[in-house]
């Protein structure tokens, strides 16, 4: 392989790292502003309005991080003493600190989940909890679109909407990537929304946002969230100047979600091709087994050529396409890869 060690880096470990594009830098630098605690900023406003018209909702509220969107979700839903049931590794129970039960007393009844990354709604069924004071009462269902890079399925959906309106739960979705979802389904976001009491989008992630979240769902249940949001400290000033940044992607980074896709399939292909064992991705998020692999040794090599992965942190290698990554890069990181199976 030649040496790349000038070359910039390949980041694959997330498509949380990209960086603003001079485009996106300057819808920023002219964001019309004002104090968004007051409702003043305009920027936001027409960010949570469009995004909730796009979604098929009746509101919206603009957040520093998808954590916090989803937190103020359930501390909307849920009181002291509900439970919410959720996948064992979905995001909201496993990645966010725990801050449900820590912060709003919370308990979560978490589940496991399919092979496509919902959860089994005989099993989400029998999970709630009679109306007892033995049980802490069981107030909502929150599923994650994508889950690892699946998508779940439409008719899925439906389905779990049924339950919920069947069993008296309210339905949250945790979409921090449902534009991913809704391009690799071929479907427009509404479709996969429309399910849903309440819906957290991330624009940090496939979008190329640098900042921010927006919680979407009924006005009441918006404005209570408000009140919520500020008491997690997420109260922005003129905060215009990231929602404009999220206007920008909504405008230009969602259908170029197809490249991401396009790529992540490539890179898969290229890397069974190799000797890797994977499976093929559904949209930007690929695992690869670490059965018979040194991951420490691989993680050198990769860093030699200036490629990034999350190679250490987890039972499987993730590899993430995103909107820093063109076809230029992949081929390096293809290459990095291919010559490591090689010589190794």
């Amino acid at each position: 392989m030649s040496d790349t060690n000038t070359s910039a880096c390949v980041d694959l470990r997330s498509d949380t790292v990209t960086k603003p594009t001079p485009a996106m830098r300057q819808a920023m630098l002219t964001a019309d502003v004002g104090d968004d605690v007051w409702g003043e900023d305009p920027t936001v406003r027409l960010l949570e309005q469009t995004l909730a018209t796009r979604a098929g909702m009746a509101a919206g509220l603009f957040m520093p991080s998808g954590t916090q969107s989803n937190l103020v979700a359930l501390l909307t839903h849920c009181g002291r003493g509900d439970e919410y049931i959720v996948g064992q590794q979905a995001h909201t129970y496993k990645y966010e600190g725990g801050g449900a039960a820590a912060l709003g007393g919370i308990q979560p009844q978490p589940l496991p989940m399919t092979e496509f990354g919902g959860l089994d709604l005989a099993e989400v069924e029998a999970a709630i909890k009679p109306d007892d004071c033995h049980f802490a009462r069981s107030r909502l269902l929150c599923l994650e679109n994508t889950v690892h890079g699946k998508v779940l399925p439409l008719d899925y959906l439906a389905q779990a909407r049924n339950l919920a309106t069947a069993t008296g739960l309210q339905l949250h979705l945790d979409g921090a990537r449902v534009f991913n979802a809704a391009v690799a389904s071929g479907c427009q976001v509404q479709d996969i929304t429309r399910h849903f009491d309440t819906v957290s989008i991330c624009l940090s992630k496939g979008l190329g946002a640098p900042v921010g979240s927006v919680l979407l769902g009924p006005a009441e249940f918006i404005e209570q969230a408000r009140r919520w949001r500020k008491v997690c400290g997420g109260g922005m000033r003129q905060s215009g100047l990231l929602a404009a940044a999220g206007l920008h992607a909504l405008e230009h980074h969602v259908e170029r979600l197809a490249d991401d896709h396009r790529r992540a399939k490539t890179l898969a292909q290229r890397l069974a091709d190799a000797g890797y064992t994977l499976e093929q991705p559904q949209t930007n998020i690929l695992f690869v087994s670490v059965a018979g692999l040194n991951r420490e040794r691989l993680a050198l090599w990769l860093e030699k050529y200036h490629i990034k992965a999350d190679c250490l942190g987890r039972d499987s290698i993730r590899l993430v396409t995103h909107l820093d990554i063109d076809d230029a890069g992949l081929a390096r990181a293809i290459e990095a890869f291919e010559t490591f199976m090689s010589e190794a």
